[in-house]
């Protein structure tokens, strides 16, 4: 007899996906269907948005065709952040590509705006620093890119929304334009104390209020499905939030002391923390998610992490990822190259969105396996720049790091980074946690688990990485890898 089950959507950069799970918290099916990115121009990223949603739709078609669709009790979304479209309201046309979250085209954008006196209330108000990651000043740069772009967007007849606001937009048909707080909380357009679009920020950066989404919570009814290919209308989207906060969900985040570390493309660090904590350059405030109240996190942003393991794995002419990470850790321990990957800059927590990727320390004797073991290390290097920055944020020692995400499966990358930490690493097997985060939320608003004690109760697949006592090399390795971020950083 088949059972209720909830649909999960989780639109990452390289992915798309969806999973089903059960009352239980057991995953029945899941599918993945890949998605492209493009980088036009140096330092550009971006993707086509109606790409996204036939790879969407595909995902839905391949996880639902086992199931009975009958029981599709509801669906979650999480999806990739800061990155940002614009589309026709009337039609729901999009009227530009969906412009990626690694992408750096609005770097003059933030060098104008730095020099208004406005901008000195950035950070207190949005949580996060001034800086290209961010939706803000790449609506910008949409808008006047676009035909009459300001003044259809001030008349309302332009959406400027993140990929979780597309898609409740395209699930709906057109009827919900709406984000979550998580999400909101990412656009340094949004008072992340007074839970609204700030009228400074939007005045600062030019934007009027009516092209933006409205805001709702992250856990509960906004919307249901209509004329969607492959799913019934009326199926209600109960669910909605960024995908870091989603993985912090999943990762039983909800709970004092968690610290998260979400490997993908690029990669998050996440720690719920007090509103009252006073802010620091190196991280942001944002908000984790709304359920009847919003909770807060601690957070840093790095670009490059897969995605500066996928760029050498290209540059040596690999293709097949198993290959490249066998080649990798074959080569010695100790070469002295390293691989800083700031293909877009570098992330949190040294926010120097103008630093440029080098390699250092090639001699004659370097080697493809040298430089494949220099992609995995700037990884865990970096990681680790951004663990003790939180460390010393806190005011405490973090005493473990539950990790997640596809490079998570690479068990010489996990073990080298709970070396290069020295806490264990609580490994979620799920690799899907984001969507797994989500789907809880689901259930919570659906009152399959009432209360997070009941989420907490749910079978979780885990394991523990213990760290090797010895890592004086490591230890010493990590002290060059800091000499040489803080030559680029001068």
């Amino acid at each position: 007899m088949s059972s209720p089950y909830i649909l999960s959507l989780d639109e990452g950069t390289t992915n798309a996906k969806a999973m089903s799970i059960d009352q239980q918290g057991h995953i029945l099916t899941k599918a993945s269907v890949p998605v492209t990115l493009s980088h036009s121009q140096p330092g550009w990223a971006e993707q086509d948005p109606q790409a996204i949603w036939q790879a969407q739709l595909e995902a839905i078609k391949q996880c639902l065709e086992p199931l009975d669709i009958q029981q599709l009790s509801g669906i979650a979304i999480s999806n990739q952040r800061e990155s940002v479209l614009l589309w026709e309201r009337a039609s729901g046309k999009p009227l530009t590509p969906l412009v990626s979250w690694q992408c750096r085209r609005s770097v003059d954008i933030c060098e104008t705006i730095a020099q208004q006196p406005a901008a000195a209330n950035i950070k207190a108000i949005s949580g996060s620093e001034l800086d290209p990651l961010f939706p803000a000043s790449k609506i910008v740069w949409l808008l006047a890119h676009t035909e009459r772009g300001y003044e259809r967007a001030l008349a309302g007849e332009i959406c400027a929304g993140t990929v979780d606001a597309w898609l409740v937009w395209k699930l709906t048909g057109g009827k919900r334009f709406v984000t979550d707080y998580s999400n909101a909380s990412r656009y340094q357009l949004f008072n992340i104390h007074q839970l609204r679009w700030d009228p400074l920020m939007l005045e600062l950066f030019h934007i009027p209020e009516r092209c933006l989404p409205e805001v709702v919570s992250s856990c509960g009814p906004r919307g249901v499905t209509s004329h969607v290919p492959g799913l019934p209308d009326g199926i209600t989207i109960h669910a909605q939030l960024g995908d870091s906060h989603a993985a912090l969900f999943g990762q039983g985040g909800f709970l004092p002391g968690i610290v998260k570390a979400t490997y993908g493309t690029g990669s998050s660090l996440m720690t719920l923390m007090k509103p009252t904590e006073p802010p620091d350059p190196r991280v942001s405030t944002t908000i984790a998610w709304f359920d009847e109240q919003p909770y807060f996190a601690m957070e840093g942003n790095i670009t490059h992490t897969g995605a500066a393991i996928q760029y050498m794995a290209k540059l040596l002419g690999i293709h097949d990822i198993d290959e490249f990470s066998r080649l990798a850790w074959s080569s010695p321990e100790y070469t002295g190259v390293y691989f800083i990957p700031a293909l877009s800059g570098l992330g949190a927590p040294h926010w120097q969105p103008k630093a440029k990727g080098m390699i250092t320390g090639l001699t004659d004797a370097s080697s493809p396996s040298i430089l494949a073991r220099s992609a995995f290390e700037s990884v865990a290097y970096q990681i680790a720049d951004l663990f003790f920055a939180m460390q010393e944020v806190c005011g405490h020692p973090l005493a473990q790091l539950s990790v997640d995400g596809g490079p998570t499966k690479n068990q010489a990358l996990m073990q080298f980074q709970a070396d290069l930490l020295q806490v264990p690493l609580i490994k979620n097997n799920v690799a899907e946690v984001s969507a797994l985060g989500a789907a809880y939320l689901a259930g919570k608003s659906l009152g399959w688990w009432p209360t997070y004690q009941d989420i907490a109760a749910l079978e979780q697949h885990v394991e523990m990485i213990k760290p090797n006592p010895d890592a004086s090399l490591i230890q010493a390795k990590y002290s060059e890898w800091k000499a040489l971020i803080e030559q680029i950083c001068l």
